[in-house]
């Protein structure tokens, strides 16, 4: 042994060893030659009568094995059904579970071949409630994580970011995602990217809330309310010409799905109108590619707000401050059903019975009622 070591710190390279450490992190932390710590551990294993032949690698190996056996057990119990049923139930149980366990240990758990879990997952993802839920969740982590990095980090590091916090995403799905939502990183090459998108989100409205009929300008936004520690996300479209809401949908996500859905709705139940342009702020629901090439396959217009201008878009932001303060924050719900009846209620309440300035103290539906009778 090497005299220049206190045989304190021998001893206590020897207990690491023994504790399952590996002598390269032991000779990484401490900077002692792997030589000189294989040595020592041969003195110490020799003179205390110890058998070396369990390693520390195979004592990892042993404590591997042992937490996948766990983890196997718990998914028996929580899976609610065993290896002998039908391949159909063990699937839907797997899936229920997918994303908490590792694959392999889910499949072996119910002795279902990888393969054919992960076809059934795939095959049905467009209309698989897990995969649309799971994919949502992730849209608001990457949104989440994108802000907080000012918009500079690109798809690879929002994965490492991802991946640090626990969730089992790939570099292509988070990419696919943060161009399905219009996120770009502003380094490097993405000034480029960035100065033409500038090109297509122009304010068309300019402020020119007045129109001569219903239907040809519809002004969108998106507003947050908490109700028992939930974010729930009220996106709402309103007519112009008499004020009226003509779309509306209340979610827990605040994704380009919520915005579409809420916007295909409106657009059916208005008989599919021609010439419509409408107006929004720039929110990533709203620039996503798949929003914008969305209504342009309706041939509806798209206008935004200039950034960090609220004025631009004040009529929507006017409706979601009276729905606010004449019911949200009037009321102690006891439930999410009786919040999102408040909801529908308020704005059946505003179309119907609330008399606005706008159209000279007329409700929205008496100013539309008015036009069409003429």
């Amino acid at each position: 042994m090497n005299l220049k070591y206190a045989d304190e710190e021998k001893q206590s390279v020897f207990q690491r060893y023994k504790n399952g450490e590996s002598v390269a992190s032991i000779a990484k932390s401490t900077g002692i030659p792997r030589s000189t710590v294989y040595s020592w551990i041969r003195a110490f294993s020799s003179a205390n009568g110890h058998r070396t032949e369990m390693s520390a690698k195979n004592f990892r190996l042993l404590q591997n094995k042992v937490k996948r056996l766990e983890g196997i057990i718990e998914i028996i119990h929580k899976a609610h059904c065993f290896a002998s049923d039908p391949l159909q139930v063990k699937l839907a149980a797997l899936e229920d579970l997918y994303g908490q366990y590792n694959v392999h240990m889910l499949c072996d758990a119910l002795q279902v071949s990888r393969g054919t879990f992960y076809n059934h997952i795939w095959r049905n993802k467009k209309s698989n409630t897990w995969y649309s839920k799971r994919r949502e969740e992730f849209r608001v982590k990457i949104q989440q994580i994108y802000d907080d990095s000012n918009q500079i980090f690109g798809a690879r590091k929002i994965h490492a970011a991802m991946k640090e916090q626990g969730y089992h995403i790939s570099v292509e799905m988070v990419r696919e995602i943060m161009r399905d939502m219009g996120l770009l990183s502003v380094r490097e090459g993405a000034k480029e990217f960035y100065e033409k998108g500038k090109n297509c989100y122009n304010n068309r409205l300019k402020q020119q809330f007045s129109v001569t009929a219903p239907n040809q300008v519809w002004v969108g936004d998106v507003t947050c309310f908490r109700f028992k520690e939930i974010n729930y996300y009220i996106c709402a479209i309103i007519d112009l010409y008499a004020r009226a809401v003509v779309g509306y949908k209340v979610s827990r996500n605040c994704s380009t799905q919520l915005t579409k859905s809420t916007f295909k709705a409106a657009f059916e139940k208005r008989g599919k109108p021609d010439g419509l342009t409408f107006h929004s702020d720039r929110g990533g629901n709203y620039t996503s590619y798949t929003y914008r090439e969305y209504l342009e396959s309706l041939h509806v217009t798209q206008s935004f707000s200039r950034s960090g201008v609220p004025y631009d878009n004040a009529v929507i932001e006017s409706f979601f401050s009276n729905m606010k303060r004449e019911e949200l924050y009037r009321i102690k719900y006891r439930s999410e059903k009786e919040f999102i009846k408040a909801v529908d209620a308020y704005i059946e309440f505003y179309n119907f019975k609330r008399p606005h300035k706008k159209n000279r103290y007329k409700t929205p539906m008496e100013k539309e009622e008015d036009y069409f009778s003429k």
